[in-house]
C-alpha cells in the first residue's frame, strides 16, 4: 500500500494550518434519507486521495467572500490563489448521475457541513450523448441544476469533462457507438475521435461558460481527460485537448490528474498537474495515492490526512458519496481476469450508498471543523427510513422468453454482428443490455465461440438451455435430435460493462464479435434481436404481453410485480433471494444487475422513484430462478444485510406467488 512514510520521504516539516482556517460559517440540518446500509464495503473498490502540495493557509472558505472574479485559481510559489488571495482546496468528489436528482443538495450540504469547501464531479459523455448527435441533459443528466445547486449551497466546482473520465464506467464514460468504426483508436488524435469529440465539446463547453469563476460562476478549474499518463499512446493528444477548450472559451485553470510516473507522460506543458506523482522538481506535486480498505481504516486514513494538512496539500475525496451504478452505466476492470463493477457504487465514501453519513464522515468532520460551536446540528441524519407502508404483491409474467418478435423486427445478418455494429438508434449501435442471436441447424456437435462472445452467452437449442459460452469456457456439446430435421440455436449474450481503462478499450465491442464455429464450419444466417432495455422499452412496449406466472415457461423471461406503498414513500432496499442474474427495473426506473454470485445481494430502491399506490417491479431474469424460491422482498425497515438473514415486514411484503416461478 502506498502511503504517506513512503512518498513523501524528506519533506520539511511545516507548522500545522490555523484551525479556524478549516472551518466554514454557516449550519445545516438534513431531511431522514433512509435506512442505514448493511451492505459490506465491497472489497473489490478502494478510497483514493487526490494531494496537491502547498503552504498557504486555507481562505476564502465561502465563495461570497470573493470580490476579485479577474483573476482566477493560480499557483503561486507553491500556493494555490484564488481571486489573488491564498486558497486551500478541500474537495470530495459526489457524481450527479450516481445519485438521484432529488438528494443532489441534500449530499452537497453535508459535503459542505463536513468542512469541505469544493465539489468534484465528472461528466459522463456517453450518457449525454447516447446516439451521435443526440445531446441529454435533463432529469438525472441535468450537469448545469446540479452546480447550480453547489453554488447556492456555497461550494466551488472542478469539472472533469473529459472526454475520458474513467471513474469505472463503461468504456470510462466514452459513447459505444465511437467503436462502429473498426480503426478507431480511442483517446488520440485519430481523425474519427477527434471529429466526435469536438462535435461533443461544441455542445457542452457553451453549456458550461457561463458557470466559470470569471464569469461569477462556481467552476475554479476543468480537468481534462483523466490519467492518460498510463495511456500515452498519442504524444499531440493532451496538446489537442488543452486547445480544443480553450478555443471554446474555458477561462478556468486546467488540470491533469494522473497516477505515479504517468504525471510526466499526462500532462501538458503550461497546465496544473494534479495526480499522484513523487517527482520533487514539481512545484505543485502530488505526493500520494493512498488506497484505503473498503472499510476505511479510519485510523490510518484520518493519519495520512492530518499529515497532508500539515504539510499544507490540498486534496480531494474520491468518493465523498459513491452513490449507484444505476441502470448499465457500470464498467469493468482486469486484472488477470475480467471484474465487472457491481451495481452499488459505495465506494467506503464518507457517505453510504443512500446518502447517510458513516461514522468517517463524523470523525472527519471534527476533524476539518475543530473550532467549538462549529459543528452543524445533525438532526434526522440516523432516522430510520424505508418503503413507508407495503400493503403486498399481484405477480405476473410473460409465458415465453421470447416476447421480441412482437416487439420488433430482427436485423438479419449473413454472419453475426456486434451490438456496435447493429442497424439500430439511428446507427449508433446497441450499448449495453443483451442481444440475442437466432440461426437455424441441422445437427447437433461441438459449438465452439472461438473467444467471440463478449462477455457471457447463454446457449439454448430448440428452448432447452445447454450452457454458458464466455472466455473461460469455449466449446460446449450440442446434442443430435434424429426427429427434427431442423432445431434453432438461440445465444443470449449480456454485455457486463466495457472496460473502464487501459488499451484494451480499442476492442471492447460486445455482442458476437466473430464466427462462431459448429463442427469446424462458420454458422450462418443469423437473425438479430437487440434488447438494450432503455426505460421506455420498459415502460411502453412490455405492458401488452404479460401473462400469469403459474403458466409454464422456457428460458429467460421478464417478470412483472405490483407492489402498493403508502403516502409517504422513503429509501429502502430490495432483496433478490433465489434470483440468480438478471437487472430489476422499479416503474421503468432500471435500479442496476444482480448477480447471486455476490458479493452484492440488494439493490438501492430510491423513494422519490417509488410512488404511493401501487408501484410496478419489473425483473428480467437469465437463467431462470429456482421454482418456488426465488421472492423479491423489501427486507424491513432498517437495514438491508447481505446475509439474506434479514426478514420481510410481514408475510404480504414479499413479492412472490404459491406456484412456480416464484
Amino acid at each position: 500500500m502506498s502511503g504517506t512514510q513512503d512518498s513523501c520521504a524528506g519533506l520539511p516539516a511545516l507548522a500545522p494550518p490555523d484551525p479556524q482556517g478549516l472551518t466554514s460559517p454557516g449550519s445545516h440540518s438534513f431531511p431522514a434519507r433512509g435506512p442505514d446500509l448493511c451492505l459490506s464495503r465491497l472489497s473489490s473498490m478502494q478510497a483514493f486521495l487526490f494531494l496537491v502540495r502547498l503552504v498557504g493557509l486555507l481562505s476564502l472558505t465561502s465563495r461570497f467572500l470573493v470580490t476579485e472574479r479577474l483573476v482566477g485559481l493560480q499557483v503561486r510559489g507553491s500556493n494555490f490563489t484564488l481571486g489573488n488571495t491564498p486558497f486551500l482546496i478541500l474537495s470530495g468528489t459526489i457524481h450527479y448521475f450516481r445519485v438521484p436528482r432529488d438528494y443532489w443538495k441534500d449530499s452537497l450540504l453535508k459535503l459542505k457541513a463536513c468542512g469541505f469547501n469544493t465539489v468534484t464531479t465528472h461528466v459522463p459523455w456517453n450518457l449525454h450523448e447516447p446516439r451521435r448527435g443526440h445531446f441529454h441533459y435533463r432529469g438525472n443528466l441535468d450537469l448545469l441544476a446540479f452546480i447550480s445547486l453547489a453554488s447556492e449551497v456555497d461550494l466551488w466546482v472542478i469539472l472533469c469533462v473529459g472526454p475520458y473520465v474513467g471513474s469505472d464506467l463503461d468504456l470510462g464514460g466514452l459513447p459505444s457507438w465511437l467503436l462502429e468504426d473498426s480503426h478507431m483508436k480511442l483517446r488520440t488524435t485519430h481523425k474519427g475521435f477527434t471529429a466526435a469529440v469536438n462535435r461533443y465539446f461544441d455542445d457542452l463547453i457553451p453549456r458550461i461558460r457561463g458557470f466559470q469563476f470569471q464569469e461569477e460562476g462556481p467552476i475554479i478549474a476543468v480537468q481534462m481527460e483523466n490519467e492518460y499518463g498510463s495511456y500515452n499512446l498519442d504524444k499531440r493528444y493532451m496538446l489537442y485537448i488543452k486547445n480544443a477548450l480553450l478555443s471554446r472559451g474555458v477561462k478556468t485553470m486546467l488540470m491533469t490528474a494522473d497516477t505515479g510516473q504517468g504525471l510526466l507522460k499526462g500532462h501538458t506543458p503550461t497546465g496544473m498537474h494534479g495526480g499522484f506523482a513523487r517527482r520533487r522538481r514539481l512545484s505543485l506535486r502530488v505526493c500520494l495515492r493512498l488506497h484505503c480498505p473498503i472499510f476505511w481504516a479510519g485510523p490510518l486514513l484520518m493519519a495520512s490526512v492530518r499529515e497532508m494538512l500539515q504539510l499544507r496539500f490540498s486534496l480531494n475525496f474520491y468518493m465523498f458519496h459513491g452513490g449507484t451504478n444505476f441502470g448499465f452505466m457500470g464498467g469493468a476492470a482486469f486484472r488477470g481476469h475480467r471484474l465487472p463493477m457491481v451495481t452499488s457504487y459505495d465506494y467506503g465514501a464518507l457517505l453510504t450508498e443512500d446518502g447517510d453519513p458513516t461514522p468517517e464522515y463524523l470523525a472527519f468532520q471534527e476533524f476539518f471543523r475543530p473550532a467549538a460551536g462549529a459543528r452543524p446540528a445533525l438532526r434526522g441524519l440516523w432516522a430510520v427510513g424505508g418503503a413507508d407502508v407495503v400493503l403486498g404483491g399481484v405477480q405476473l409474467a410473460p409465458a415465453s422468453w421470447l416476447p421480441l418478435p412482437s416487439l420488433q423486427e430482427p436485423v438479419r445478418s449473413t454472419g453475426p454482428l456486434s451490438m456496435e455494429q447493429l442497424s439500430v438508434n439511428e446507427g449508433s449501435g446497441q450499448s449495453a443490455g443483451y442481444i440475442l442471436y437466432e440461426t437455424v441447424i441441422t445437427r447437433g456437435g461441438v459449438l465452439n465461440s472461438d473467444g467471440h462472445v463478449k462477455d457471457r452467452g447463454q446457449v439454448f437449442l430448440d428452448n432447452k438451455y445447454i450452457g454458458v459460452l464466455d472466455d473461460a469456457h469455449q466449446k460446449l456439446t450440442l446434442p443430435n435430435d434424429r426427429y427434427k430435421e431442423f432445431l434453432t440455436l438461440r445465444i443470449l449474450v449480456e454485455n457486463q460493462g466495457r472496460l473502464a481503462s487501459g488499451t484494451s478499450m480499442n476492442q471492447e465491442r460486445k455482442g458476437l464479435t466473430g464466427n462462431i464455429y459448429l463442427n469446424g464450419s462458420p454458422l450462418r444466417k443469423f437473425r438479430i434481436y437487440s434488447l438494450e432495455m432503455q426505460n421506455k422499452f420498459i415502460q411502453r412496449k412490455l405492458p401488452n404481453i404479460w401473462k400469469p406466472s403459474f403458466l409454464h415457461t422456457e428460458g429467460p423471461a421478464f417478470f412483472l410485480a405490483l407492489l402498493r406503498v403508502g403516502s409517504h414513500p422513503k429509501d429502502t432496499f430490495m432483496s433478490l433471494q433465489g434470483w440468480t442474474k438478471g437487472v430489476v427495473f422499479i416503474n421503468g426506473q432500471n435500479l442496476g444487475r444482480y448477480w447471486n454470485l455476490g458479493p452484492q445481494e440488494t439493490l438501492y430502491v430510491p423513494g422519490p422513484w417509488l410512488k404511493p399506490g401501487l408501484n410496478e417491479v419489473t425483473s428480467f431474469s437469465a437463467p431462470l430462478p429456482a421454482p418456488g424460491r426465488a421472492r423479491l422482498t423489501l427486507p424491513g425497515l432498517g437495514r438491508a444485510c447481505v446475509s439474506g438473514a434479514s426478514l420481510p415486514l410481514h408475510r404480504s411484503s414479499c413479492l412472490r406467488s404459491s406456484s412456480p416461478p416464484w
